[in-house]
Order: structure tokens, then sequence, then C-alpha cells
């Protein structure tokens, strides 16, 4: 079968659930540009997100950062550089297959980061090591969140078969903190983002449907990528304007002030965000 990816470097319509996980992670960027100075960025690797595979840095590089993808596909990495290209954004990207030692010096980016990325790699340890070092200011990690309904129900009843391909240690925050603690970082927040009213099983919500045994045509209809249409990148390269303000009449639960595990059963992703130690002189 097919990679899901493959369909989505073509086919920009992502599904709500993708372009809601988007902007939300743009808001929560933006607040880290406004109160750190980065200039240099480093996403490694790029596959994690679910929709149009290499965009997460888009907000970025639009608020004037100077953008390195690293992705360990090369057809994958093929296809993100052209989709780059149709935004008429400039980056830097390299097909690395092993991740587990970077070709960069020692604090090149101000801000490192992945989203959804670590349990996908086979030896995601090295790789985050490698991410702590060449990081000069900040590393940014985010991760499905394990405690969250919609990932119960995947993981022992619609999508078990997933979780072979992946190594669940990685969703466990604080496997990953005490990992950045030893490269020389400092915890400066955790949190949650992605919490829309709606559980997270990454499928299309006709197969959800199908899934749990509602096999209404009239259901069915309603849910199929025929009778929508969701493209961040119809945002990006201005076809649809309104996306952005449609797409947050659903952000009520992210943007509500409680503290972040208020909202963990619900949130899809758990984040930590890393602040390197500067050495004594």
């Amino acid at each position: 079968m097919e990679p899901a990816w493959k369909r989505y470097l073509t086919d920009y319509n992502e599904g709500l659930g993708v372009v809601y996980e988007r902007f939300m992670l743009n808001e929560y960027l933006d607040r880290v540009l406004n109160r750190y100075p980065v200039r240099a960025v480093l996403e490694v690797p790029i596959y994690g997100m679910a929709g149009v595979s290499g965009i997460n840095s888009v907000r970025l590089a639009q608020r004037g950062c100077q953008v390195t993808l690293v992705d360990y596909d090369s057809e994958r990495l093929a296809g993100v550089k052209r989709i780059w290209g149709e935004l008429g954004l400039p980056c830097e990207t390299a097909h690395l297959p092993d991740l587990s030692r970077l070709p960069f010096p020692d604090g090149a980016f101000d801000l490192v980061w992945n989203f959804a990325a670590l349990w996908y790699l086979p030896q995601a340890e090295a790789t985050l090591r490698e991410i702590a070092r060449v990081a000069a200011r900040l590393v940014f990690i985010a991760m499905p969140n394990r405690w969250q309904v919609g990932y119960l129900l995947r993981k022992y009843a619609l999508d078990r078969e997933f979780f072979r391909t992946v190594d669940e240690q990685w969703v466990k925050l604080g496997r990953i903190k005490k990992i950045l603690v030893q490269s020389g970082l400092s915890i400066v927040e955790e949190g949650v983002l992605d919490v829309p009213p709606w559980p997270d099983t990454v499928m299309p919500a006709g197969e959800f449907l199908r899934k749990i045994g509602i096999r209404s045509g009239k259901m069915q209809a309603a849910f199929s990528a025929q009778s929508w249409h969701w493209s961040t990148m119809d945002y990006y390269l201005g076809k649809d304007a309104t996306l952005k303000a449609r797409v947050e009449r659903y952000a009520i639960l992210d943007r509500l002030p409680l503290p972040w595990w208020l909202k963990l059963m619900w949130a899809h992703h758990h984040y930590v965000l890393g602040l390197k130690l500067q050495p004594l002189i």
C-alpha cells in the first residue's frame, strides 16, 4: 500500500483536523518568535504530521526566519522542495538517510524542532541528542498525546496495526525532557496544543464512522472528501482567505485560560520547549 504522505504531495485537501492542527501550531510558533530572538531554524525530521509534508515551518519563513529542512526520504523531500517553490518561500534542504549524526556545527541554529516525528526514527535518542547539540538557543518537540481519548481509541480498537510501526516510548515527554536536560538545556515550558472539540483518531471521518459501525449513506456522504475542502496550502497561496477564521471557530478549548494539564485528556499533542544553558565563563 502506498504511504499516505505520497498522496498529499499533490492533493492538498487535508481535512479539517489537520488544517486546525496547523493553525494552532502556527499560533504557538508565533508566541515563541515573539518571546525569543530566532533567525536560523532547523526542522529535523520534517515528517510527523499528517497531510501535506514539509510545510510545518512555513510560518517561520513567513516571519523572516532562515529555514533548513532535513528528511530521510529523498522522494518526499523532492516533493517538499517543489511545494516550497509553489509558495515562493526560500528554504535549504538536506537529504540524510541516517539522522543519528547531523552534518552541522554545534549551535548552528537558533531553533531546532520537529512535530510528532521522533517515534518514526530507528535511532531517535541519537537524533534528539544531535538536535540539542546543533541548537544555539531553543529546542521544541511536540508528540501525540498518549492520554487523549482518540489516541486510546486508535491504539486499542481502531488502528492497532499502526502501533507496530512506531516506537511508543517517544510519546513519553518525561523521556524527552530527561535527554534534553542531559544535553545542556533547561526546560522552560511544557504544555499541550491542538485541542479541538473532536478526538484525534488520525483517520478520515468517513473511515472513523465505518470503524465504529456507522454505515449510514447520508453520514458517509456528509464526511466524504467530495463534500468538503480544507487546505492550508490554499490559504498560504491566497486562494482561501477565509480559512483561518473558519477554523478558529473551533479553538475555544485551545484558548481557554486553564492550566495545560487540565486539557491533557483531550489535547491531541503534548510539547516541551528547552532553552540552551549558557556556559559559565
